[in-house]
């Protein structure tokens, strides 16, 4: 196994290639997470190539047949516009047996689904928020023992895709009139589950079978329920003019060292139980009375430089190169390992 100077594929959505820059050598035509790690990785002294992934998997299978790199950097989300199939990219890596970044198919898949992921964390004593899930093409039907409010969202999407504050639903109307919404929108089967007061946490983990976990992350609501929004909605998180104008602000949270203990020590537990990779976010609430439930966790975060795994990281010491180069080394020794 070599770390040094390596042969990198960075394999990226196709909409991210711009045919003026395909390589990404150029000055950033948008800030993106492919920039920044592209030219980082460069900059580390990698050899980079960048493959972009768009309904070609014929074509992508036979390059990286014919010259296999030493690693690929796995930063696709969807193939064909459609998001559950991200695990199907990483089982053709699996297939190959082609070293690359990040969580395999098997937890991709159990993340990807709210629901398979919440019933498979339930079974193993993690504290999730009750739910009920609502195929489509089915008539909506709203059984009397709910507990409201309740957040309704798709099934199957990241990203606070689908969430905003019209999610929050308070009566069986409403909750039904959100689940028709979503079905129509997304095609795709809801979930409506409990909402859970209290604080909003963000712990990122690097590693494998021995498990790093970064400081942890809060979002910070500025509004009350009745002034706006108290829970990450799809504005919130990518809206810098939403967030400012809501008082919405990231920041390292202040924990007391038992909570902060016992915060990571469920970290950890479900990073394992979702057979997560290399590096991760789990995402929780921290109810008023202390109990932790956990929201979802996210396989391949967000790496962006200023995102929040990065700045966790180096509030960790782990400056954004040194943080990709760790998981260069964690996805080489795991594939060794286990090879």
């Amino acid at each position: 196994m070599k770390t040094h100077r390596l042969d990198i594929t960075v394999l990226v959505d196709g909409a991210e290639i711009f045919p003026e820059d395909p390589q990404y050598e150029g000055e950033p035509i948008v800030t993106t997470t492919e920039y920044h790690v592209v030219q980082s990785l460069r900059q580390i002294g990698h050899r980079v190539t960048v493959l972009g992934v768009d309904m070609n998997l014929p074509d992508i299978v036979k390059t990286l047949s014919e010259a296999p790199p030493d690693l690929v950097f796995n930063l696709t989300e969807q193939y064909g516009g459609d998001r559950t199939f991200d695990k199907n990219i990483a089982a053709c890596l699996e297939l190959l047996e082609i070293p690359f970044t990040g969580t395999g198919a098997m937890g991709l898949m159990l993340c990807r689904d709210k629901r398979l992921c919440k019933q498979l964390l339930g079974l193993h004593k993690v504290h999730v928020p009750a739910f009920l899930s609502f195929p489509t093409r089915r008539r909506v039907r709203v059984s009397g023992k709910l507990h409201f409010p309740m957040v309704v969202k798709p099934a199957l999407e990241d990203g606070s895709e689908g969430i905003a504050n019209a999610s929050v639903v308070s009566t069986a109307e409403a909750l039904r009139e959100r689940v028709e919404f979503v079905h129509a929108r997304w095609n795709q089967p809801a979930i409506a589950e409990e909402y859970i007061p209290g604080r909003e946490l963000y712990v990122s983990l690097l590693g494998n079978r021995r498990l790093r976990v970064l400081p942890v992350r809060e979002c910070v609501f500025g509004a009350t329920a009745e002034e706006g929004p108290t829970m990450l909605t799809y504005r919130a998180k990518w809206s810098d003019e939403y967030r400012e104008k809501w008082k919405i602000d990231f920041e390292f949270a202040e924990l007391a060292p038992a909570m902060e203990a016992k915060i990571q020590k469920i970290g950890k537990k479900v990073y394992r139980i979702l057979h997560l990779q290399d590096y991760g976010r789990i995402d929780l609430r921290l109810r008023p009375d202390g109990r932790v439930v956990v929201l979802e966790a996210n396989p391949n975060p967000d790496i962006a430089y200023g995102e929040e795994v990065a700045e966790a990281a180096e509030k960790a010491g782990i400056d954004y190169e040194s943080l990709l180069q760790h998981i260069v080394r964690l996805a080489l020794r795991r594939f060794y390992k286990n090879g």
